[in-house]
């Protein structure tokens, strides 16, 4: 088949290069944008006097024919009309005739690309950042579900000091919620119209290209033609911020793996998001919150990927910028199919609250707030830590726990102690005192649960 290329060739690509070059297999995935960024264009030609209205009607009824033989499947993409542009004009010019030949007027594949993926990553932005917030509101649920429910909270995976389960919830919450406004602000930059620079140094057409941007939506134009074509920071800053969402959701996934294991017994793994073992017939393992965890090193690459493809690029375009798109498909596709398990699992999860509670007892996770009673009688706090070092020190040798300890064996080490010391000790008021605006109080938590609701709305 000749390429719509070709006329300065006098031979044909060797077999070999067809298929190396050609990226149908994967940038068939934005059939949808090619036609709609084309059927905008045809438009605006039209508009601008360029083609005339019959042309551009015959344009777009062909393109439109053309997006319902792919949705019905019967079309067939060839691979030696190299990408889905090519395809695209291809089947136009079947269909239609010698009219379909206009249609590239005033633009070249360098622009369209760009068109088409930013097109495509504005609308899957926007379902990731639908995903999230559903992440979010099931977040929410739990937390308000356990809003007593003590565990212990940890530094260096020992524990620290007493929290909630929904504090910590409220803590991934948190994070979801920057990933939120990550993806907000790198809309905005995707929301840009290339279309209009041509190649590399625009069109001498007198092109309206805020036309187009008015009938697809877009917010900006761009405002230099050479990084028009070469810009794919874009890509880039969308796959950082789809890292950092597999950061988000590897770290919670590392803490189901630990919790329902039996050191932990904190969580119980619901049967529809576990497996069994082929040979130990007692296991049942957390393979879907391991499988995230592993998936999160796919996106890594994939930025890495990407910022490797670009860091050597003169302007403008380079056939390099063609592995954009496989490495985008990848980090996009991997984070929507594990938010799309890890919400649902997350739902399923059976918390075992009296061997959370049991843990946040263990372990002198009330030392600081001995420390703090101290210093409320009037002792500098680092002499209180030194104090209450000492009672611990005093405890282990013991095998008892703080608050075990009579007021004689407390005053061998902590003088000002009186009787109310207990009180302080007590785990569910060292966690209720905590009502400090981030702090793990119910009252303070209920209060964030409120206005992380609002802010999702």
């Amino acid at each position: 088949m000749s390429k719509l290329w070709g006329g300065r060739f006098q031979k044909s690509t060797h077999s070999l290069m067809d298929d190396f070059h050609s990226s149908i297999s994967f940038d068939c995935r934005i059939y949808r944008q090619d036609i709609a960024g084309s059927m905008a264009h045809a438009a605006m030609l039209a508009q601008s006097g360029i083609i005339t209205p019959q042309e551009s009607e015959q344009i777009i009824n062909g393109l439109k024919e053309i997006l319902e033989d792919i949705e019905s499947g019967r079309v067939q993409f060839s691979t030696s009309a190299e990408d889905i542009h090519m395809n695209v004009e291809l089947l136009l010019t079947q269909k239609i005739g010698a009219v379909a030949k206009k249609l590239h007027t005033a633009r070249s594949r360098n622009d369209q690309v760009a068109l088409d993926v930013r097109l495509y990553l504005r609308e899957e932005i926007d379902h990731i950042c639908q995903l999230l917030k559903q992440l979010c509101r099931q977040l929410l649920d739990l937390a308000e579900n356990h809003l007593d429910t003590v565990m212990p909270g940890y530094t260096h995976l020992q524990r620290a000091q007493p929290v909630t389960l929904a504090h910590h919830l409220l803590a991934y919450v948190q994070m979801f919620r920057r990933d939120l406004d990550r993806l907000a602000d790198c809309r905005r930059r995707v929301n840009v119209l290339p279309l209009g620079a041509g190649a590399l140094a625009g069109t001498t057409f007198p092109i309206q290209p805020e036309l187009v941007a008015r009938q697809l939506g877009f917010g900006a134009l761009a405002e230099n033609s050479l990084d028009a074509v070469s810009d794919r920071d874009f890509a880039v800053e969308f796959t950082a911020a789809a890292a950092l969402i597999m950061v988000h959701l590897s770290r919670f996934c590392e803490e189901i793996v630990l919790w329902s294991s039996g050191e932990f017994a904190f969580v119980e793994l619901d049967d529809a998001f576990s497996t069994g073992s082929s040979m130990m017939p007692q296991k049942k393992n957390p393979d879907a919150a391991e499988l995230i965890r592993g998936k999160a090193g796919r996106v890594f690459g994939d930025l890495q990927a990407l910022l490797v493809m670009l860091k050597g690029l003169p302007l403008a375009y380079n056939k390099d910028m063609q592995e954009d798109k496989e490495a985008l498909f990848d980090a996009v596709d991997t984070v929507k199919k594990c938010l799309l398990v890890f919400t649902p699992m997350v739902g399923s999860l059976r918390f075992r609250k009296e061997n959370m509670a049991r843990a946040a007892r263990g372990g002198f996770t009330n030392a600081t707030d001995l420390a703090d009673y101290l210093v409320g009688k009037g002792v500098p706090f680092r002499e209180a830590h030194e104090m209450v070092g000492k009672t611990v020190l005093y405890c282990l040798q013991q095998g008892k726990a703080l608050e075990e300890l009579v007021l004689e064996e407390m005053r061998q080490f902590c003088p000002p102690v009186e009787q109310d010391v207990y009180q302080a000790l007590d785990i569910a008021n060292c966690v209720a005192r905590r009502v400090t605006l981030n702090g793990p109080a119910p009252s303070a938590v209920r209060a964030a649960i409120e206005r992380a609701r609002r802010a999702l709305e």
